[in-house]
């Protein structure tokens, strides 16, 4: 990952409905859920919940797909991913041991 990829999607982030949105979509897993279900789910409005979604998508976390009447999201667990990556690549670069991450982290 790019360090303006990464900052696009940790900008998108960093505000708590998005972030909100992200995990709930993080927690539903690669079936991903319909815009009116995690409107629901959340209690936001889906005028407001669409604003969100597409900074979301924007910074290349979720993707959505027409169904219809209805947009289908996924979180995009390889941005995800990639992120996480991105932001440990440094870690401890004296002592890489002192800030090993199990191997099952980031991962349903």
């Amino acid at each position: 990952m790019e360090t303006n990829d990464a900052l696009k999607a940790l900008s998108a982030l960093a505000q708590r409905t998005r972030l909100a949105i992200f995990r709930h979509l993080v927690g539903v897993g690669p079936d991903g859920a319909f815009a009116g279900d995690i409107a629901e789910a959340l209690g936001v409005s889906p005028s407001t919940l669409s604003f969100h979604l597409k900074e979301l998508a924007h910074a290349g976390l979720v993707h959505g797909e027409s169904h219809g009447r209805h947009v289908h999201y996924r979180a995009d667990f390889l941005q995800m991913r990639g992120l996480m990556d991105y932001l440990t690549a440094h870690c401890c670069d004296d002592q890489p041991e002192q800030c090993r991450l199990p191997d099952d982290v980031g991962r349903c």
